[in-house]
């Protein structure tokens, strides 16, 4: 009797593991979609665009907020290839930390480190980012990481506490390498930046720049001025 209930116990453990497949990772989160009802309030946002854009549909968005001893910045731009912020003291390229998102071959987004130096970016192995993720979802590149507010002394990586100009590009990439930016001056803060103060600050891009010069502004009140005045 013992001998057939270790064959029926055996057989019906092979059943369970037969007939029962083992369960399988669970699927990794989508990628939280940027909210941008937070900026100036719980983040700091920059947008540069079309007036009104958000994280979708502004040529170029940031987003940085203090969590812990990190700061957690969010980036996306209108491109298939790579979206940067970079850190430096003043408002010209060259001596800056740069953080991109590189949108690869594989379809993959990667966050990078580099370094400017000159006109040109240097990648640097030491990577200050972590809880890295990215997607690449109508024709636009979106990444979130964070990375430690306070670094060791080093060149290369700036302390966050202290306040930085940002520097704003994008651009194509060739096998998930960076290329030369977009546009040929790209948008820079007009001051320096504080991680601790949340601003939500809108810049015109070239397109709208042009309607809400002074200049413009002053042919346009001039032209309603002889209009009225020519009218009977």
């Amino acid at each position: 009797y013992c001998f057939l209930f270790l064959v029926f116990y055996l057989a019906m453990l092979y059943s369970d593991y037969t007939g029962y497949p083992f369960p399988t990772a669970p699927p990794v989160d989508p990628f939280a979609k940027i909210r941008v009802d937070d900026c100036g309030k719980t983040k700091g946002c920059f947008r540069y665009g079309k007036p009104g854009c958000n994280a979708e549909t502004c040529d170029y968005f940031l987003s940085y907020r203090r969590i812990g001893a990190d700061v957690e910045f969010e980036l996306s731009a209108d491109t298939d290839g790579w979206v940067a912020v970079g850190f430096s003291s003043d408002k010209k390229m060259g001596g800056d930390d740069v953080m991109a998102c590189v949108h690869d071959d594989n379809g993959r987004v990667r966050i990078q480190h580099f370094y400017n130096v000159g006109q040109w970016a240097k990648e640097i192995q030491r990577n200050p980012a972590r809880d890295e993720e990215g997607v690449f979802e109508n024709n636009r590149v979106t990444c979130r990481f964070k990375r430690p507010v306070y670094v060791p002394r080093e060149e290369t990586i700036v302390d966050l506490h202290l306040s930085w100009y940002y520097l704003f590009a994008w651009g194509p990439a060739i096998q998930g390498s960076i290329t030369r930016h977009d546009i040929d001056s790209p948008p820079v803060s007009e001051r320096v930046v504080s991680i601790y103060k949340y601003e939500d600050i809108f810049m015109p891009s070239a397109a709208y720049q042009t309607f809400s010069s002074p200049f413009c502004l002053l042919l346009i009140v001039a032209l309603t001025f002889y209009l009225l005045m020519g009218t009977p």
